[in-house]
């Protein structure tokens, strides 16, 4: 299929499929926020609420708002989520709950710093829909609280004994690689230049294992490499969405040799993770090819795949390499002959290894309103320059 096609398939599948999925079944009317638990023909089966897939669909919706088309619809529903987060969601001082009853009710303490991540993005995008500063005022309030937290992530709520075994995780360095633009309008140049510094050289030297050429999830505190379950954890869906992280802040700071070290991290990472007897990108791997302790590992997720095909176009345009083009179409052909449902629109997440639908949810506790979407409106809006 040539790419003005695909960019074509891309829009088709976020306007006309995905969208009107979360438009439809997904604001709670009653109580606020939004479900994210659903069957495969959209009917709630859990109510609980996950703050960061809140977070996330504020942000979504509202990025549809500024990217796409201002459609009333798509602020309000943003609205609608942001009044229920910043009214349920924290503590009062900015540090996001983990979950909540249907009502908003605490349920799981603020553990999880990706709660606040994701709360900072959906009100840094939704301050740039409507420039109404109490939505810049909470995205500034909980990234300065992540700012303290990021030394010691979880503080009081992680189950480690302090001072045997101290890993750092890759997650929060990339995820601020993302962050860092994502709320660049709202922060001193200073502190966003600052920040991209940093989260850079943890992203593409201290994780980076130059021996294989792969990304780690964990290393020792001065980036050394530890043969434990965590220190030789890959998560290769992680590692290929950080390079497309890494790519924007190339076109960024116009530093194209970021990009081309970037893509040069995503093949090898697919061409180690890619699995070669059925296909798909395994969840979790052992960098000594070790048995994994996720019992997961081998399963096939709608996030992997989607992230990976945003890298790929990004990498094909920003450098021209053709093994970006080769392995995006080999990714796309799995992905949607595997995941998207035409019949009840959005896609499902778990595969088992065999790439046979493994649950026919299509949200819980952690899909939600954001990857597939996201992924959608990443390639088609990449494709345009094409």
């Amino acid at each position: 299929m040539e790419l003005k096609k695909i960019k074509q398939l891309y829009r088709d599948e976020l306007l006309k499929n995905v969208i009107p999925f979360w438009e439809k079944y997904s604001p709670d009317k009653e109580f606020g926020g939004y479900f994210t638990c659903f069957k495969r023909d959209g009917n709630v089966f859990d109510t609980d609420k996950f703050v960061w897939l809140q977070g996330r669909q504020v942000w979504m919706f509202s990025t549809f708002y500024n990217k796409i088309e201002k459609k009333d619809e798509w602020l309000q529903i943003a609205k609608h989520g942001a009044q229920f987060l910043n009214s349920n969601g924290h503590d009062g001082k900015y540090n996001w709950y983990f979950s909540l009853t249907r009502e908003g009710k605490p349920l799981i303490q603020p553990y999880n710093i990706f709660s606040d991540c994701f709360a900072t993005m959906g009100f840094g995008q939704l301050y740039k829909a409507t420039g109404e500063s109490k939505y810049a005022n909470i995205a500034k309030a909980t990234f300065d609280n992540i700012l303290l937290r990021e030394g010691n992530p979880k503080g009081k709520y992680s189950k480690a004994v302090a001072g045997t075994r101290p890993l750092r995780n890759f997650s929060l360095p990339m995820i601020m690689c993302n962050l860092a633009l994502e709320i660049e309008h709202l922060l001193p140049k200073n502190l966003v230049d600052g920040t991209i510094d940093r989260v850079l050289n943890d992203v593409m030297d201290v994780f980076y294992d130059r021996d294989s050429g792969l990304i780690l999830e964990n290393v020792n505190p001065d980036g050394s490499f530890s043969d434990t379950f965590d220190g030789r954890l890959l998560n290769p869906g992680h590692a290929i969405e950080a390079m497309w992280f890494v790519m924007d802040l190339s076109v960024r700071l116009n530093r194209p040799e970021l990009a081309k070290q970037a893509v040069e991290i995503v093949l090898r990472t697919l061409e180690y993770g890619w699995d070669k007897e059925f296909c798909g990108i395994f969840y979790f791997m052992d960098i000594k090819n070790s048995p994994p302790q996720q019992l997961e590992w081998d399963q096939k997720l709608w996030w992997v795949h989607i992230e990976t095909l945003i890298s790929l176009i990004k990498g094909y345009k920003l450098t021209g390499n053709k093994e970006c083009l080769k392995w995006f179409y080999k990714v796309h052909d799995y992905t949607w002959a595997r995941f998207s449902d035409p019949e009840f629109g959005e896609w499902y997440g778990y595969l088992n290894r065999q790439g046979k639908v493994l649950l026919p949810l299509k949200g819980g506790k952690w899909k939600g309103c954001f990857h597939v979407p996201r992924g959608l409106m990443q390639v088609w809006q990449t494709l345009e320059d094409f």
